[in-house]
């Protein structure tokens, strides 16, 4: 489509709502440009990446390739927006698209883009027509829901039926909830008129930051550009008072999905929101309406969740396990995730032994952190991981425990010098780690001191969002023999970036250009494999829930690979696989017999086959079946999870309570 014919498309769109104001609401959309700077910008964002990142990415013919098919797969995952002769225009694009970076032309993405625009605005038209028509749901019908079969539509009757079909899909979701045809469509429209005023919210840099990313991330999933607006919020998020719900958050699809609930804050604490559940719409305080969210840019999203401490947020969420993608509503109170709700935190776990009492400390660390302000300030007192273990586990010496465990679960990284600081703690000198520049120098981080807070049996858990930080701290006392590893294959986020100021590269007419994250190292374990993309393999290792598909280095096509260099030197200073065999025998026997591990088992079965799905029936009475299915397998689920509350293994902790067992099976003779 011509620049021509999308600029004669662009006009106002006056939409009367029924429960909107008395005036109607007046929606503009336009033709979308480059700002004066962006040009520059683009060609110094590409130079970055080509001279300064760990990948040092070459750019070619390949790349101008790959971020047209990044940048269309950003855009429209679903392949319900475009059409086939779209993409056949744009693929003229794709061999030109790596010269014009160095260049700064961004006239073919920002074409792309109103191309984009003008295809979801002609969509909510035809949306809006449908829903002033009654839907037959007793057809024999179907939608596609597997995105990986799914191909962008070649004739205008395919795209319609495909609309259809995605319309009647949504409105039988709240039909089967109860609400009839007014109530319904009532809400659908409502859903697509806050969808055509979010797209009239879209600014030039909007669409900048679009084309910026889906280039960046092609180095790596951790490389990205921040325009001055995104710039402020990451700073913000990075103080650790930012007020909202402690949930980190990413796109998929239409969805916003919860990538990752921080360890001490409000979703936490709720026991109602989880990784992978996808969020849907968003209503303020107990009585608010809830807003659709579909298709909603993240940082929008985002400015939604957040608000003051103390007041109520209700989430529409889909939950990961969730039948049919069948919705419920959540309610959580914002709170500020600060330093304290993210502090290292102990306590005993006691079994008994041959008539005796054994004592295990536990040790719970949500990040690797250090009170950088209170440091450079002079405070003797400053916070830090490794002084507030220390403390910790001279405590529990003093309870004389006999073994210890360090919990790195949902431990998502932070400070690498804490991080070798506190593997100081449990080895004698020696290194921790080695980090690899984008020069190809390497560079070994070590404890210098001699000294050993505790040489006793040593345990570390881990789980899928177990990153970073952790991985090296994890892999060090894994690599030294010196604790046994339980838990979850970790995420594999094995790099390290740099926050950098563009402004430092180019000033443009003295506006704000924001900043770029930029991979510029990477870290490998003292026996020379890279933490990148394997992460840590437990010695002990539970199924987990999250695949590496979804959630790890594995769901990103561009994650840097895993590789290996020279091993650092070093010698082992534990022995705690001397005996791995019988310890995973033995583990494997419990299990057998253990209702929550069994219930893990079923869990992982039930997501993988919802994944697994190819297709969500458009037929009322299948539908209400299968809900009905759902529902009676959730609630005998739940009278056999109550019955697990009187036993000593509760689903929760399941991982905890095997790794005290294991501690306990394998302490010396003379503590038993």
């Amino acid at each position: 489509m011509t620049r021509k014919i999308i600029l004669s498309i662009v006009a106002v769109l006056c939409i009367q709502w029924a429960h909107a104001e008395k005036d109607s609401l007046q929606i503009q959309l336009k033709s979308y440009t480059p700002e004066s700077q962006h040009p520059l910008l683009y060609q110094v964002i590409g130079q970055i990446l080509n001279s300064y990142h760990y990948r040092k990415l070459s750019i070619d013919d390949k790349l101008g390739s790959t971020l047209l098919k990044n940048y269309l797969e950003n855009l429209d995952p679903a392949k319900v927006y475009f059409l086939q002769s779209d993409i056949d225009r744009f693929e003229s694009f794709k061999y030109s698209l790596d010269d014009e970076i160095m260049q700064g032309n961004l006239s073919k993405p920002f074409d792309i883009y109103n191309t984009y625009q003008t295809r979801l605005y002609e969509r909510i038209q035809f949306t809006f027509a449908l829903l002033n028509q009654e839907m037959d749901f007793t057809l024999q019908d179907s939608i596609l829901i597997d995105k990986d079969l799914s191909t962008w539509c070649k004739t205008n009757k395919e795209y319609d039926a495909l609309w259809v079909r995605k319309t009647k899909s949504e409105a039988l979701q709240l039909k089967a909830d109860g609400k009839d045809f007014k109530t319904y469509t009532d809400i659908l429209r409502k859903r697509y008129y806050n969808l055509l005023k979010q797209l009239a919210k879209t600014k030039n840099e909007d669409v900048f930051s679009f084309i910026a990313n889906s280039l960046s991330e092609i180095a790596d999933p951790h490389t990205n550009y921040f325009s001055p607006r995104a710039a402020e919020d990451f700073a913000t998020s990075m103080s650790l008072s930012l007020e909202g719900i402690g949930a980190t958050l990413q796109t998929e699809n239409e969805y916003t999905k919860i990538r990752e609930v921080v360890k001490g804050g409000p979703a936490d604490k709720s026991k109602l929101l989880f990784a992978n559940d996808r969020i849907s719409g968003v209503g303020q305080g107990k009585e608010g309406e809830i807003v659709s969210v579909l298709d909603w840019r993240i940082d929008d999203v985002v400015s939604l969740i957040r608000g003051k401490k103390g007041t109520i947020v209700r989430l529409e969420i889909i939950p990961h396990d969730a039948l049919n993608n069948q919705k419920k509503i959540i309610e959580i109170t914002r709170d500020k995730i600060v330093l304290e709700d993210q502090s290292a935190k102990s306590s005993i776990q006691e079994r008994m032994v041959n008539g005796k009492k054994v004592k295990i400390g536990v040790v719970v660390l949500p990040t690797f952190y250090i009170d950088i302000a209170a440091l450079q300030r002079g405070d003797a007192n400053y916070k830090s991981t490794t002084r507030d273990v220390k403390k910790l586990i001279q405590e529990l010496k003093k309870e004389s425990v006999q073994g210890i465990i360090i919990d790195l679960r949902n431990n998502g990284g932070g400070s690498l010098q804490e991080a070798v600081e506190l593997t100081g703690l449990f080895i004698s000198k020696g290194p921790v780690v080695a980090v690899k520049d984008h020069f190809g120098l390497t560079k070994a981080e070590e404890d210098r001191d001699d000294n050993i807070l505790w040489d006793g049996p040593l345990t570390v858990l881990v789980n899928r969002f177990s990153a970073s930080a952790s991985e090296i701290f994890a892999a060090a006392l894994q690599d030294y023999d010196r604790a046994l590893i339980v838990g979850e294959k970790t995420y594999g986020k094995g790099t390290v970036q740099q926050l950098t100021d563009l402004n430092n590269f180019v000033q443009i007419d003295g506006k704000k250009l924001g900043q770029l994250k930029l991979t510029i190292a990477k870290f490998y374990r003292i026996s020379g494999g890279s933490t990148q993309f394997n992460g840590v393999v437990p010695d002990i290792e539970f199924p987990s829930l999250y695949s590496d598909e979804e959630f790890g280095e594995g769901a990103s096509e561009f994650a840097l690979p895993y590789d290996e260099i020279k091993p650092q030197l070093y010698s082992k200073q534990g022995h705690v696989k001397d005996n791995l065999a019988q310890v995973k025998l033995a583990h494997e026997q419990r299990m057998k017999t253990t209702a929550a591990y069994q219930f893990l088992l079923e869990d992982i079965q039930n997501i993988k086959e919802s994944k697994d799905r190819k297709y969500y029936t458009l037929n009322e009475e299948k539908y209400k079946a299968e809900q009905a299915i759902g529902e009676q397998k959730k609630k005998n689920r739940e009278a056999q999870k109550a019955k697990l509350k009187e036993s000593k293994k509760e689903e929760g902790n399941l991982i905890l309570d095997e790794a005290v067992d294991i501690l306990v099976e394998n302490l010396p003779i003379s503590t038993k």
